[in-house]
């Protein structure tokens, strides 16, 4: 999978990896406007930056949107669960992960001992796709500064990637979740573990098992952070 031009450089300064452009690249108007709003969020605290999200229109998503879907959780939490982006009723309600797959997340948590109230939830994008259909490129490019900085405030000591979009968009891979899982990787130096979205675990509860293998990887991760 070729990533854009503008999702390749984003990757490459979240490495911390010089990347030269063209004098045309770096003067247009549209890698002035990304890389200024860039810029301004990772100044924000989390009032400023829910204002940000709440306003955003750097993607075409803003125009069929209900509302933006921030992320919901405590703001310091040692869990940071990161998924795709918003299905219809979190577009409606507000809240990431609240149909048939949220309360499935609700039941895995469970099962290591947490509940939604003790990690943060955020997606990859803000805002709802029709058709819930995979975020575009530019639309996942348009959003990633927001979530580096809840990253960034909330300071987590695991990441958990859940599903296919979000371990590929946060490992800028094309890998498949299967061969992603049950192993720890490496976000901006904080731990990060992958597991299928319980939207596929309800479609195939034969691998609930490695998603419970997966929770357990990442309980370890987090209890040895905090040693």
């Amino acid at each position: 999978m070729i990533q854009p031009e503008q999702q390749r450089r984003a990757y490459l300064r979240a490495l911390g990896i010089d990347v030269w452009v063209s004098r045309d690249q770096v003067d247009s108007p549209e890698v002035l406007a990304t890389e200024s709003a860039d810029a301004a969020s990772e100044t924000l605290d989390w009032s400023g930056l829910r204002a940000a999200v709440r306003d955003c229109t750097r993607c075409a998503l803003h125009k069929s949107r209900t509302q933006t879907v921030f992320g919901v959780g405590n703001e310091a939490a040692d869990w940071l669960v990161v998924g795709e982006a918003p299905g219809a009723e979190e577009d409606r309600r507000g809240e990431p992960f609240v149909g048939r797959a949220g309360q499935l997340l609700d039941e895995m948590l469970r099962a290591v001992g947490m509940h939604r109230g003790d990690v943060f939830i955020a997606n990859i994008l803000k805002c709802r796709p029709p058709n819930n259909r995979d975020p575009a490129a530019d639309e996942a490019d348009a959003c990633r500064a927001y979530l580096e900085r809840q990253i960034e405030l909330i300071q987590p000591k695991i990441l958990l990637a859940v599903g296919r979009i979000a371990a590929q968009q946060l490992l800028a891979t094309d890998t498949p979740v299967g061969k992603l899982r049950g192993r720890l990787h490496q976000y901006a130096g904080i731990p990060m573990v992958v597991t299928y979205h319980p939207a596929y675990l309800l479609r195939s509860p034969a691998q609930k098992r490695k998603a419970w293998q997966d929770l357990c990887l990442a309980m370890r991760v987090a209890k040895g952070q905090a040693a």
